[in-house]
């Protein structure tokens, strides 16, 4: 597979070391190094090589202009910046929006949601696991890849299934898009989010034209995509015993259920050391002595954060920061959100669970910390995920009301700060805004890839992707197929 570079010795007992380098299919750029002994992963590094600077693109606009700007940080995700970036707008300006507005937002980002986890399932992560065509974009592939029909012969028309199903995914990812379009003018980079709410006004066709494709996609989710994460997970049960990495995880809170944000879909929540903690944003900061960025930096809140890069200092190897929640290096995502919430399973998880596994599973924390904290957990969760979220869309549709007012007019304060707390698909996201002369005077933003693919923190502390590395089977160096299925899990 090209981008995979080994250096060291092979044999059991001897150390080998494993450069990939990129890692492909994953939104963002990444190079994964770990180091192999006696066919297990013993250390790794994650770098991110791309310095972005869209804190210092930001300086000195006119804060309206950050939910556009933002939105070219991810091309999976750009709906999940402008709702941060909004929220923290909305905070800045002391604006409260109505709840038509609200609603009208869940239903843009929740389209996204949907179009994002089948993306990343089908035309991300799926491809460790199943054989297509031995044309792009199924190769390159490793020459040891462990594919399905590689552990059963007898899978066949399950790989087939699955290679129909990559590209019927293709067609249901395009009715997502069109449904987020609906009201967010377009996809990627919508128009229709801004502060105060949202631009276009629901009315019974539009609301009926989401309807109509909502179906299409909840068929696709039902009968589809949550049977085959739980049949492809079955052939692979020892991929729910590794990659547990801290067993740490934070959510902020999505999909706010009232207009005082104090209730929500997925609800906010920290979970280290075995036990449940209440969100506190002031125990965020970040730091950088591994980081390409100055150390006076390290170690802020990011309402006190800089961004100073420093692409020439010893010892760093990422353009990442590393967040940390009280000391915690903690993961981000469906996992986190699911763990945090405990949601019940759906139907299909439930009956494949039991027949599967033997797991009588009515909940999410009934798969157990080990099993959840996996690199198959991790699929399940977002699966499971994208069921559960199925019926908030269906009462949305029918909460929003035709030709009611989106929007609430606003002054911009000359001062002004805000924090937008929400999270993309891939994991918690917030955006902080601080207002001066009626310009952006400070912009922070800590996403998902911050949180998962971080380095190492000033306490020398891996971050999360790199410590569920740890211990990743690597029997073949020259086929790792697990280090690259365990980094795509996250979904970075």
């Amino acid at each position: 597979m090209s981008g995979c570079k080994r250096n060291g010795a092979a044999a059991s007992g001897k150390t080998a070391h494993i450069a990939i380098d990129p890692v492909t299919r994953i939104e963002g750029h990444l190079k994964a190094d770990v180091t192999v002994e006696n066919g297990k992963v013993v250390d790794a590094k994650l770098s991110g090589g791309m310095y972005r600077g869209f804190e210092q693109i930001l300086r000195g606009r006119d804060p309206r202009d950050s939910s556009q700007i933002v939105q070219r940080i991810c091309g999976v995700c750009p709906t999940a910046h402008a709702t941060a970036s909004i929220m923290a707008q909305d905070a800045a300006f002391g604006v409260k929006v109505t709840n038509n507005a609200r609603v009208t937002r869940n239903l843009v980002l929740g389209a996204n949601y949907l179009q994002s986890h089948i993306l990343h399932f089908y035309h991300l992560a799926a491809q460790d696991f199943v054989q297509g065509p031995d044309s792009a974009p199924f190769v390159p592939r490793y020459q040891k890849s462990d594919l399905l029909e590689d552990r059963n012969k007898d899978l066949k028309a399950v790989n087939a299934a699955a290679v129909d199903q990559y590209i019927e995914a293709l067609d249901v990812r395009a009715v997502c898009h069109e449904m987020v379009a609906i009201w967010g003018g377009k996809m990627p980079h919508v128009q229709g989010l801004v502060a105060g709410g949202a631009t276009e006004m629901p009315t019974k066709d539009r609301i009926l034209e989401y309807a109509v494709r909502f179906k299409k996609v909840r068929d696709f989710v039902n009968n589809k995509y949550l049977p085959t994460v739980y049949t492809v997970g079955s052939v692979y049960p020892d991929m729910f015993k590794v990659g547990q990495g801290h067993k740490a995880c934070i959510a902020y809170g999505v999909f706010p259920l009232d207009n005082a944000y104090s209730k929500f879909m997925m609800k906010s929540g920290v979970y280290y050391d075995g036990k449940d903690h209440k969100f506190d944003a002031s125990k965020i900061h970040e730091d950088v002595k591994y980081s390409w960025f100055e150390d006076s930096t390290t170690g802020l809140h990011y309402s006190e954060g800089e961004t100073v890069p420093a692409p020439h200092k010893d010892g760093a190897y990422s353009f990442i920061k590393a967040p940390r929640y009280d000391g915690v290096a903690c993961e981000v995502g469906p996992l986190a959100r699911m763990w945090v919430e405990n949601p019940p399973l759906s139907p299909v998880g439930q009956k494949m669970l039991k027949e599967k596994f033997g797991m009588d599973a009515k909940r999410f924390r009934d798969l157990g910390e080990d099993a959840a904290f996996s690199l198959m957990g991790r699929h399940v969760a977002r699966a499971e995920e994208t069921w559960y979220m199925l019926d908030f869309i269906d009462s949305w549709l029918k909460e929003v009301k035709p030709d009611e007012e989106t929007f609430t007019a606003f002054e911009i304060p000359e001062t002004g700060e805000g924090t937008g707390f929400t999270e993309a698909p891939r994991g918690a996201l917030l955006h902080y805004l601080n207002v001066k002369d009626s310009k952006i005077d400070n912009y922070q933003i800590v996403s998902a890839t911050l949180w998962n693919c971080n380095p190492r923190d000033d306490k020398g502390v891996r971050g999360p992707v790199e410590e569920a590395l740890i211990g990743i089977p690597v029997p073949d160096i020259d086929n790792p197929v697990n280090v690259a299925r365990l980094i795509r899990a996250f979904d970075p």
